[in-house]
């Protein structure tokens, strides 16, 4: 069994031996450990792994030491601003105020700026909301004060207690709850020592982390607004393209009677993506729902729970089993996607989809048996649309698929190929922080553009419409 501990640990000599021997002696073994003072300089992760029992009586151990964090711990770092009068000693009333208080500074950034006042920051370690409150009061009796959000400060102001102030930050971004902080903390430390080892600077990490979760949720509501583009193929069918700010696009074919969905956003768009299907499809609420998956990234399967049927590869439904029963998924056992991915679901509220409304297309290949980077699987038919489907050897992720319909020169490519350069201001700010914060959004990026060169030598003579998974669509005439 494995569990990840995060301990706050006093910053003095043999203060890490003490949480080993502690381990040790528990018969525990620790698989991982990150520590970075200069991020953090309290906050140790440690990976274990032991017998249930054992882990249960480390929980104890490390407990009595003052190793593990309380749940109910009210400790932060608030960062202030207040407005002194540019005279001298004006910061001195606030420091014997700070002091009474037994408030420990944790940073200082002032300087002048030719007017009346200086804008004087400060990062106070307050162990008690009601002292903060208390003390915001006084404090305002002798300048203007304001607390300055972490999350859009212009830099890291603080190191004693980072991870805390960090993640409190993103949780009143998103509104998630409490149950989500430490799951929040480990994988944010996760990505930091991945990059840190490849020479990211820790700031740029958190910073990526942050305007990533940022971007998700400036853009719900009201200033959800994706570009929708509709192209008729036939008298009676239509393909519908939705690209939203974050998160992949979602495709609806109407042909004739029946209705196809291609791909799915993020669950966290739920209420504004139905209410855009609804427009589309006007009967959406009285019709079964139909989708095909072309991968089973989290940003292309959010909203798989609305969906009675869910058609996907053999290897997308043993993506969703492993999934269910608790295992990480083909995206997790990539060390270096894990803690990002981990993070998405946290974020964008993901839930994964009931099993028995998947069902798989075509026979079971794995990708070590694929003939060449991409492998004919069966066929999918939806209207007067008739697809060959495609299975990748998994250069962007196993179980990758493409639908082609020659008579009609359609290619839905998932994430194999996208419109890079069809792509809106706000999608175009969206990918920029996966491949930052994963190191790459493929799992192999030298068989992932072997399968892209592969798709269009599939695409013969005439003007083919490629719908990539983000992006506009892309028209292609081989050899223009």
């Amino acid at each position: 069994m494995k569990k990840t501990y995060i301990t706050t640990m006093p910053n003095h000599i043999g203060a890490f031996l003490k949480a080993s021997e502690c381990l040790a002696s528990l018969g525990i073994n620790i698989t991982r450990v990150s520590y970075n003072k200069a991020v953090d300089s309290h906050t140790l992760f440690i990976d274990a792994e032991g017998e249930k029992e054992q882990l249960l009586k480390a929980d104890e151990e490390l407990t009595k030491i003052g190793y593990l964090r309380n749940e109910k711990d009210d400790k932060s770092i608030v960062l202030l601003e207040f407005m002194l009068r540019d005279v001298p000693g004006s910061v001195t009333e606030v420091l014997r105020l700070i002091d009474s208080y037994e408030l420990n500074i944790s940073y200082i950034s002032s300087q002048e700026n030719e007017s009346d006042y200086q804008a004087f920051k400060m990062g106070l370690f307050v162990d008690s909301s009601d002292k903060l409150k208390e003390f915001l009061q006084k404090a305002q009796e002798i300048c203007p004060v304001r607390v300055i959000d972490y999350n859009h400060s212009e830099r890291v102001f603080d190191n004693s207690i980072f991870y805390q102030s960090f993640v409190s930050g993103l949780m009143d971004l998103t509104g998630l709850p409490e149950s989500k902080r430490d799951g929040l903390m480990v994988n944010s430390n996760l990505v930091m020592q991945i990059l840190d080892e490849q020479g990211v600077s820790s700031y740029k990490t958190f910073e990526s982390i942050s305007k990533f979760a940022e971007l998700l949720f400036k853009c719900r509501g009201d200033k959800f607004l994706p570009r929708v583009t509709s192209y008729d193929i036939t008298d009676s069918t239509k393909i519908t393209v939705i690209e939203p700010p974050c998160g992949s696009n979602t495709m609806i074919i109407q042909s004739g009677s029946e209705v196809m969905f291609i791909d799915s956003g993020y669950a966290l768009y739920r209420e504004e993506m139905e209410k855009i299907f609804r427009e589309i499809v006007p009967s959406y609420d009285s019709i079964p729902k139909r989708i095909f998956l072309t991968h089973a990234d989290v940003d292309h399967c959010g909203l798989l729970p609305l969906f009675d049927e869910i058609y996907g590869s053999s290897l997308t439904r043993e993506y969703f089993v492993l999934e269910s029963s608790g295992e990480d998924n083909f995206r997790e056992q990539n060390p270096l996607h894990r803690p990002y991915v981990k993070i998405c679901k946290e974020v964008t509220l993901y839930e994964s989809p009931d099993l028995s409304k998947i069902s798989s297309v075509g026979g079971s290949v794995s990708p070590s048996r694929n003939e060449g980077p991409l492998t004919q699987i069966g066929t999918f038919k939806v209207g007067e649309l008739n697809f060959e489907v495609y299975q990748g050897k998994g250069g962007h992720l196993p179980g990758e698929t493409v639908l082609i319909d020659y008579d009609h020169k359609l290619a839905f490519t998932g994430d194999i190929y996208v419109n890079v350069h069809g792509m809106t201001p706000d999608q175009a700010r969206y990918n920029r922080y996966a491949p930052v914060l994963m190191t790459s959004v493929d799992t192999d990026p030298k068989l992932c553009a072997l399968e892209r060169n592969a798709i269009m030598q599939r695409l013969g003579a005439g003007n083919w419409m490629i719908f990539g998974a983000h992006g506009q669509m892309k028209e292609y005439a081989p050899g223009q």
